[in-house]
């Protein structure tokens, strides 16, 4: 572990599992999680009508924390931070205090009970840590057992923040008795959940949401589910995935009709939410209907990760929370090359040209402006394969991208950034590789642009001096003449250059002369 590291462990007692997940954060390499394990303790079982906890799953609940704290210890997670927080199940048991004690008496564990509105805001800091926000609100909601909350932000903070009592496992035992789920009981939960709704609802329709953003395991696997109807692979990375109000309620027709049993055999629903997918997904229905929703992005970053950041910031910078925050898709862009021990003064001249070369080529290219930051980032992350092996790296390159968990894009735009990667040497695009094949047809021809750019600015890069100052270009009867200014004479710049332009010149139509000339 790196001297400047501080590794935290947080521990979420939720009414459904207990979770937790362990990271580290560095200065350079930001947050990475190390590990992150799940026992579905099912602590809220039958508490919810009760209000008392069953004594056999407080002593599970205990067992599971047990084990935690010494994955955490062999993880080098200090004890004084390991967090844990319990939240609806054990925050309205009467006998909550008792299950508090023994915990703390048998594992030296200090469990904090949080409101739903802390819940809630701990939900938004990790979401706006995973997916970006922008400048027109959005609706976050966190479907847990005993809860869901709602959260509406934008970039500039949070605009409302409430916490309902309508957990898919408090829901799943008031209402549903039948299997398969009868009309009357669909309609009774249609009811339920529009009616704990109507002030967010309100407040959504001001602000003119359009989309929205779920995080918790009821979304995942709702999303694992679509992406199975449509054929993809159910094990794919989910972050900041979407889906639309057609693709779920193509799920939804197909599911609600079937009995437990037949549930049980459909790829991407975890068995133990067998039950509790029901009122899941009349819970997601009643909310596209209810907001008016377009489409939902997936955050695989809520609660545990948002505990994680508060506990960071309050540790590291107790003054006061950081008002400007960095765009966070740069932020995991630097943080992956760090990770990869890349050559970060390259990589930037690099992407430096990059840019320079996609705005003044706009009249020939064509692209639309949102491949620049793509481009860009390719151009940053192009190299980072070589902390596998030199000779593939390009290839190695891709793999780490499109696997990399990088925060903010779609899986569609790191597919681009790695598609424009591979191809900054070697072959050039071709369709016969799957991973460029499976592109929507404008962005492979977009790969095709931005990867022969990318491919000429590492050329000028060749001697990893940053000697390459400017590069101004001209376009007239079918040339391109790319006049090169330097620090010192670039002959090696322009002979790597000039190797690597015919695949730019094809994709163009254009020929490709460079002219050097010495910077004063």
């Amino acid at each position: 572990m790196a001297s400047d590291a501080l590794r935290v462990a947080a521990v979420d007692l939720g009414t459904n599992s207990f979770h937790m997940v362990i990271v580290e954060e560095s200065r350079e390499k930001g947050l990475v999680e190390i590990d992150r394990v799940k026992d579905m303790i099912c602590i809220g079982k039958g508490s919810i009508s009760t209000k008392m906890l069953d004594e056999s799953a407080m002593q599970a609940g205990i067992a599971a924390l047990k084990n935690f704290l010494v994955l955490a210890s062999q993880h080098g997670v200090a004890p004084e931070n390991v967090i844990a927080f319990a939240t609806s199940a054990i925050r309205e048991a009467m006998n909550r205090d008792e299950f508090i004690r023994r915990v703390r008496e048998e594992t030296g564990l200090k469990v904090k009970v949080i409101s739903g509105k802390e819940e809630a805001e701990f939900i938004y800091y990790g979401v706006r840590n995973a997916v970006r926000l922008g400048a027109s609100s959005d609706l976050i909601f966190d479907i847990g057992g005993g809860s869901v909350e709602f959260v509406i932000a934008d970039r500039s903070g949070v605009k409302l923040l409430e916490s309902r009592k309508i957990g898919v496992a408090r829901m799943f035992e008031r209402f549903v008795k039948s299997d398969p789920v009868s009309a009357q009981e669909i309609k009774l939960l249609e009811q339920f959940f529009a009616a704990e709704m109507v002030s967010a609802a309100e407040r959504a329709a001001e602000l003119q949401i359009r989309r929205g953003i779920a995080s918790s395991g009821t979304a995942e696997n709702i999303a694992r589910m679509i992406h199975s109807l449509q054929g993809g692979d159910s094990e794919a990375s989910l972050n900041n995935s979407v889906f639309t109000r057609r693709e779920f309620s193509r799920l939804y027709k197909a599911v609600l009709p079937l009995r437990s049993a037949e549930r049980r055999k459909m790829t991407g629903l975890d068995e133990k939410r067998v039950d509790l997918i029901i009122p899941g997904l009349v819970l997601f229905d009643t909310i596209f209907r209810t907001f008016g929703l377009e489409e939902v992005v997936i955050s695989d970053s809520a609660l545990r990760e948002g505990m994680v950041l508060h506990y960071l910031q309050r540790k590291l910078n107790p003054v006061a929370e950081k008002q400007e925050r960095l765009d966070i898709r740069r932020e995991s862009v630097y943080e992956l090359g760090f990770r990869c021990n890349w050559n970060r003064h390259h990589s930037e001249q690099v992407a430096m040209l990059c840019l320079r070369f996609f705005d003044q080529l706009a009249p020939l290219h064509g692209l639309e402006k949102r491949y620049r930051e793509l481009l860009e980032y390719a151009a940053l992350l192009h190299n980072i394969g070589t902390f596998i092996s030199i000779s593939s790296h390009h290839k190695h390159s891709q793999y780490i991208i499109m696997n990399g968990d990088l925060r903010g894009f779609s899986p569609s735009e790191t597919g681009i950034i790695g598609n424009v990667a591979r191809y900054h040497r070697k072959s050039p695009p071709s369709e016969k590789h799957a991973l460029y094949s499976q592109l929507r047809s404008a962005d492979r021809r977009a790969v095709d642009v931005l990867s022969g750019i990318l491919r000429i600015a590492n050329g000028l890069e060749r001697g990893h001096r940053q000697n390459i100052s400017s590069v101004h270009l001209a376009v007239a009867d079918g040339m391109i003449t790319i006049g090169v200014g330097s620090r010192f004479p670039p002959d090696i710049e322009i002979w790597a250059a000039d190797l690597l332009k015919s695949w730019l010149e094809t994709v163009l139509g254009c020929r490709i002369v460079f002219e050097p000339h010495q910077d004063a």
